[in-house]
């Protein structure tokens, strides 16, 4: 699961890429945990742009990263969720923790597709 990181204004995003699973998400909270810790940002922002596939480790994945940023006041948005993507996430509970959009179009596309 690569992730690259682009630190600009107080503000921290991680483009997440590939599958995120019971296998790669340690290796991905590893890696967030150490950017958040070396650059404190106030915004903390996952762009699942490229997130191919995703289980339930995604949404520990981003809990977790809520609660290491929360302890010191720093915000969360998830960014770029597939319709799939950002259903798992609302079912979850968590757009009470950070701000969710969808990609695009996204969100469009699954009302339509609900309306029908």
């Amino acid at each position: 699961m690569p992730v690259r990181f682009h630190y600009h204004d107080a503000a921290l995003t991680a483009a997440l890429s590939g599958e995120i699973d019971h296998h790669s998400a340690g290796r991905l909270r590893e890696c967030t945990d150490e950017a958040i810790a070396k650059l404190r940002p106030r915004l903390l922002r996952l762009d699942f742009q490229d997130v191919s596939f995703m289980d339930s480790s995604a949404v520990g994945y981003v809990m977790g990263r809520y609660r290491a940023i929360s302890a010191y006041g720093a915000t969360l948005e998830v960014v770029n969720l597939s319709a799939a993507a950002l259903r798992m996430m609302r079912l979850s509970g968590l757009q009470s923790l950070a701000k969710l959009e969808s990609k695009p179009g996204q969100e469009e596309q699954n009302e339509r597709g609900q309306a029908s």
